[in-house]
């Protein structure tokens, strides 16, 4: 069951695994850890092959970005009982770099990637006036 567009960021909790359907329709596949205190464990699926690459260059505790729509699968385990899978089918996987755990970003080349927004007075200028708006 599909529940909704989600978007979480969290590490690689199992290094990543393509496999391939009967077709030839490649699948690649990894765990990530969303929790912050414990384990709060997600599978990532991903479908299209523009995201291979990406997906292939991950490793473990890699800090990721992931952008789809959540699934929750019910399957039975061993005992019999329902265990519950919560899964991501990927639109969108984005490598975290530059970034350290508590959220500050490190000082070594890859922060150059770190976009900065101007201060409020460099772009009042630009500002719509009141008189402009059409409503």
């Amino acid at each position: 069951m599909t529940l909704a567009k989600a978007v979480v960021t969290g590490s690689v909790y199992r290094t990543p695994e393509k496999r391939f359907t009967q077709n030839n329709v490649p699948i690649s596949s990894f765990v990530m850890n969303i929790g912050d205190r414990e384990e709060m464990l997600l599978r990532v699926i991903s479908k299209r092959t523009a995201l291979d690459e990406i997906v292939s260059s991950l490793n473990k505790d890699d800090r990721v970005l992931v952008e789809g729509r959540l699934q929750i699968a019910t399957v039975k385990n061993e005992n019999g009982a329902d265990r519950k899978i919560y899964e991501i089918d990927a639109n969108t996987v984005e490598a975290i770099s530059g970034i350290t755990t508590s959220g500050t970003a490190n000082t070594d080349s890859s922060t150059k990637d770190i976009v900065k927004f101007p201060n409020e007075e460099e772009f009042a200028d630009e500002l719509i006036g009141e008189d402009e708006i059409p409503f």
